[in-house]
């Protein structure tokens, strides 16, 4: 008995994606007529219309809506399994990789990592930019490389990811700061005047919850987009930032870090990237780069 057509998976990832006929004909190298006859023998399979008219367009359906993401995985799999594994000439590699992190990892972890990569292939340069959200497109759409940050379920269905070190939530002011010294408890951590980190897909709310279970709450002086913007502030001032511990401790040289007086639950920064580039050489060697720098990190006391 014979199986399904899985060049069937490529035609419908084309249709999907473009969400016109004539469009997926063009990226396949086939007539209208051949794509019309394809999309006919994969409604026959799924027992969808998959795309119906729209005025002068085509729109998919609920099926289709729901298999597109799914296919596209499939058919990257595929192509990533049958593309040759060929060797990489690394000092002859001129390249410019785009690895997209949050605050802390180019200061803590860039150094290493830069190294490492100019020792192994002088041609290529890193671009680090900085997290501002969990959105894949740029990962889906090839802008970017890598991607460092905590797995949400915002990130595409699709996207590879791959554990580089389990981190937590800590305080941290500078040195002389009336915190800096003392037992730590909750009370005297909610009465200082704090900078609090907030932007899309960053979720604190479990401290602030914490402390209001106590009767407590924090006095919040000012807000802002990144770690970075928060150490900043709290070294030239009063105010308190709370921080991943590991991942920013480039960045908190020479201040006074302390645990949270209370239990949070530690998080898990993976590295990111799309399956169409499993296979890629380059890329691979890469990623191994950076696991490597990230295990050199946690080794370093």
């Amino acid at each position: 008995m014979g199986g399904p057509d899985l060049n069937l998976l490529y035609t419908l990832d084309a249709l999907l994606q473009q969400g016109s006929v004539a469009g997926a004909g063009r990226k396949l190298g086939l007539s209208p007529s051949a794509m019309s006859r394809a999309l006919a023998r994969l409604r026959t399979v799924t027992g969808d219309p998959l795309l119906v008219r729209a005025g002068r367009g085509l729109v998919p359906t609920p099926r289709a809506t729901q298999m597109r993401d799914e296919v596209r995985r499939l058919v990257e799999d595929a192509r990533a399994a049958l593309r040759p594994a060929d060797g990489i000439d690394l000092i002859s590699l001129s390249k410019t990789f785009v690895l997209r992190t949050s605050d802390g990892f180019a200061e803590t972890i860039g150094p290493t990592l830069v190294q490492q990569v100019s020792q192994e292939a002088p041609g290529v340069r890193l671009r680090f930019i900085r997290k501002l959200d969990k959105d894949s497109t740029g990962l889906r759409e090839g802008d970017i490389d890598l991607e460092t940050g905590v797995v949400g379920k915002t990130i595409g269905p699709e996207i590879r990811a791959q554990a580089l070190f389990s981190d937590r939530y800590v305080g941290v002011v500078r040195a002389g700061h009336a915190l800096a010294e003392g037992k730590m408890t909750a009370a005297r951590y909610a009465e200082g005047r704090h900078v609090l980190v907030t932007r899309q897909g960053l979720d604190l709310g479990a401290i602030d919850e914490t402390l209001e279970s106590r009767g407590l709450a924090r006095h919040i002086a000012t807000t802002v987009d990144g770690f970075a913007a928060a150490v900043a502030l709290a070294r030239g001032s009063d105010l308190v930032a709370t921080v991943p511990e590991r991942h920013t401790r480039g960045l908190c040289e020479g201040m006074v870090t302390f645990a949270l007086p209370f239990d949070t639950d530690p998080f898990t920064v993976s590295l990111l990237w799309h399956p169409r580039m499993d296979g890629d050489p380059a890329h691979r060697w890469l990623r191994d780069c950076v696991r490597a720098s990230c295990r050199a990190f946690q080794e370093t006391p």
